[in-house]
């Protein structure tokens, strides 16, 4: 016996965006995009939709899946200090490092301690196979002249490029391509009104295609 009423069966596929950390996707576009394989169509016809007399499906909508994990390693840090997290969904994986934690103010001499977090990212970009594009992006805060942030940013860019490609060969992996863009404080993640904002601001980020997604 049919249902009696109306109404309008909506079918979503939805996901929670947990963070506004910035991915990479394309080469001059460091926004996350919806993957291509995700569902995008319904079976109306299916009985089990069980649909009200007269109703009808609305346009399904695809959202990316995000997860955020933290994955600081100093020993005082907690989840809020943001050394560095990882953001992963069906389209890309991003790590995002602060940059205060990897190089002195002002330079882009990288630090005691940077080697052994870029060398972890490497093991971690080995172990799943990626044949993508290695995406090493630079950004800063907004203090300072943008020219200077463009300059700042995009040496810091090589800088972690260079222990990430040479980690990878040590690794045995000497296939990948990587592309390095230093873009100043273009994207901030935050609020660029407050030091708390500008810190997570001054990042460098590591971005690739999962294989399952390329």
């Amino acid at each position: 016996m049919p249902r009696s009423g109306t109404g309008i069966a909506t079918a979503v596929v939805i996901s929670l965006l947990l963070t506004p950390v910035m991915t990479a996707h394309a080469d001059d576009n460091p926004t996350a995009q919806p993957s291509a394989s995700a569902p995008t169509k319904v079976d109306t016809s299916d009985p089990d939709l069980e649909l009200p007399e007269g109703a009808t499906l609305a346009t399904p909508k695809v959202l990316d899946i995000v997860s955020v994990s933290d994955a600081s390693t100093s020993k005082n840090a907690t989840a809020d200090d943001g050394e560095e997290r990882q953001t992963s969904s069906n389209s890309t994986v991003t790590y995002a490092l602060q940059a205060d934690v990897l190089f002195g103010k002002n330079s882009a001499k990288l630090g005691s301690g940077a080697a052994a977090r870029i060398k972890a990212i490497a093991s971690d970009i080995a172990g799943k196979n990626v044949t993508s594009p290695i995406r090493v992006f630079g950004f800063t805060d907004n203090l300072g002249s943008y020219e200077h942030g463009k300059e700042l940013s995009k040496n810091r860019a090589d800088a972690v490029y260079k222990i990430l490609s040479q980690q990878l060969a040590s690794l045995g992996s000497e296939t990948y391509s990587f592309q390095v863009r230093g873009y100043s404080e273009d994207y901030p993640i935050a609020d660029n009104s407050t030091e708390a904002g500008r810190k997570q601001n001054r990042r460098v980020e590591i971005t690739f295609t999962p294989p399952s997604a390329s």
